[in-house]
C-alpha cells in the first residue's frame, strides 16, 4: 500500500517535469525548434488543428524553421496562423513551402522569457509539492485507520520528502539550463 502511493507520487511528479520540459519547448531561445510552432492552431476543414497535425516542421539553420503542408490549399491558413501567434514570427510562403526567420532576440525579450520560464518553474514546483501534500494526506489517513503504523508512517513521509526534494532539484536543474540557453547571444 505504502509502495503504491509512493509509486503513483513519483509517477505524477514525472508528469510534472515533462510538463514543463514541453512548456519550455515553446518558449523561445536564439535558436530555431519545432516545438516553437507545433501546436500553433491552424484552422483547417471546419476546425482547428496544431500545426504539427497538417505539416511537418524542420530546422533549416540556427535561425530559421521550414513547414512543409501536407495539403497545398492549407498554405494561406498556416501562415496566417502562425503570424497571429504571440510569437511574433514572419513567415514567408513559397508554393506548398514556408520559411519562418526567427528575428534576433532583444536584451528586453530575453528578459521576459527568461521571467516567464521561472514562472513555469514555480509552477511545476508547486505542483510537485501538492502531490507530496497528497500522499502524506494520504499516509495519514492510513495510521489514522490503523492500516499501517506511526514508524511506518514517518519513514514514508521522509522518503515521500526526498522524492520531492529530489524533484524540485531537477526543477531548478531545468530552469538553470533554460535560462542559459535564453542568455546566450548566437
Amino acid at each position: 500500500m505504502i509502495d503504491e502511493i509512493m509509486a503513483d507520487a513519483r509517477t505524477r511528479m514525472e508528469r510534472s517535469l515533462d510538463a514543463l520540459r514541453q512548456a519550455f519547448g515553446k518558449i523561445r531561445t536564439g535558436r530555431a525548434h519545432p516545438s516553437l510552432i507545433e501546436a500553433v492552431p491552424v484552422s483547417c476543414y471546419g476546425q482547428d488543428s496544431p500545426l504539427s497535425q497538417v505539416a511537418s516542421i524542420t530546422v533549416e539553420d540556427a535561425r530559421c524553421l521550414v513547414v512543409r503542408v501536407w495539403d497545398r490549399s492549407l498554405v494561406p491558413n498556416v501562415e496566417k496562423a502562425i503570424m497571429k501567434s504571440s510569437l511574433g514570427l514572419q513567415p514567408n510562403a513559397a508554393g506548398e513551402v514556408i520559411r519562418v526567420p526567427l528575428p534576433d532576440l532583444t536584451a528586453e525579450t530575453r528578459k521576459g522569457y527568461t521571467r516567464q520560464a521561472r514562472q513555469e518553474a514555480e509552477q511545476a514546483k508547486v505542483a510537485v509539492r501538492n502531490i507530496r501534500r497528497d500522499a502524506l494526506a494520504e499516509f495519514k489517513r492510513l495510521a489514522k485507520d490503523k492500516q499501517i503504523g506511526e514508524d511506518d508512517e514517518r519513514r514514508s513521509q521522509e522518503a515521500v520528502q526526498k522524492i520531492t526534494d529530489s524533484f524540485v532539484q531537477q526543477v531548478d536543474q531545468i530552469l538553470a539550463a533554460k535560462e542559459n540557453d535564453l542568455m546566450v547571444i548566437q
